[in-house]
C-alpha cells in the first residue's frame, strides 16, 4: 500500500509540474541552503577570528 502512495504522488507531481517549475523549486531551494551555508561559516570564522585576538 505504501508504495503505490508514493508512486501516485511521484504520478501526479509528474503530471502537475512542468520540468521548468520543478527545476525552478529546485533551485530555489538550493539557493536557500547556500545563503545559510556561507552566512554560517563567516559566523563560523569572525567567531574564531574573535576568539584569538582575546587571547
Amino acid at each position: 500500500m505504501k508504495k503505490w502512495s508514493l508512486y501516485s504522488i511521484t504520478m501526479l507531481s509528474l503530471l502537475t509540474l512542468t520540468s521548468c517549475e520543478a527545476v525552478e523549486t529546485i533551485f530555489k531551494a538550493g539557493m536557500w541552503w547556500g545563503i545559510i551555508v556561507v552566512v554560517a561559516v563567516i559566523a563560523v570564522i569572525l567567531w574564531l577570528f574573535s576568539r584569538g585576538r582575546n587571547s
